[in-house]
């Protein structure tokens, strides 16, 4: 019995949207990589329910290695790699024109830092952070997706998902992310 519960609690075999995330259509310069975590839960962990639309969905911090020399500003796209809406993985998140001597934004962060701006999630454009909503069913994988530019973005590139990609499109110095685990309430609680 606990084995069979264990397996349903991972996420599906196969990552349905990992091809479309940004992070794999956006490839950084020479490959170039930058380090991100989060205080909240380690890189492949449970994203604690605090954090989600179940229960708060307050903001769980980011922080990331800086960017290579030239790096303008930084975007963070977060995406649920396990379901797709409108072909691409379901994207919950942006945050675009981060300060490059940022390399960090405060866990339960509310308003964006000065320049910064939120971009488009599914829930239209200039979203802010909207957490984990994992369906009953098998644990999703969250990625927080950080990129490396080397321009800042206009506000006309903000109105769409299609619009941010292609701003961003040969401007990728650098990219990388941290991914969490969401899933349903009272996992592992007999529900």
């Amino acid at each position: 019995m606990f084995a069979r519960r264990v397996r349903a609690l991972r996420p599906p075999a196969t990552e349905v949207g990992l091809a479309q995330l940004a992070i794999s259509t956006l490839p950084a310069a020479h490959g170039a990589t930058l380090t991100v975590s989060s205080p909240a839960f380690g890189s492949g962990a449970v994203i604690p329910m605090e954090h989600t639309q179940w229960n708060g969905n307050v903001f769980p911090g980011l922080s990331w290695s800086p960017g290579p020399a030239g790096t303008w500003s930084y975007v963070i796209v977060m995406q649920d790699g396990d379901a797709l809406r409108e072909g691409v993985p379901i994207l919950h998140w942006t945050m675009v024109n981060i300060p490059v001597g940022a390399t960090a934004l405060d866990a339960a962060m509310t308003t964006a830092p000065e320049r910064a701006q939120h971009g488009p999630s599914v829930r239209g454009a200039d979203q802010p952070y909207a957490g984990p909503r994992t369906p009953p069913g098998p644990r999703h994988r969250y990625h927080f997706q950080l990129f490396a530019l080397d321009t800042a973005l206009g506000a006309e590139t903000l109105v769409s998902y299609a619009a941010l990609m292609d701003a961003m499109h040969g401007h990728v110095l650098a990219s990388g992310e941290t991914v969490g685990l969401g899933e349903a309430p009272n996992r592992g609680r007999g529900g």
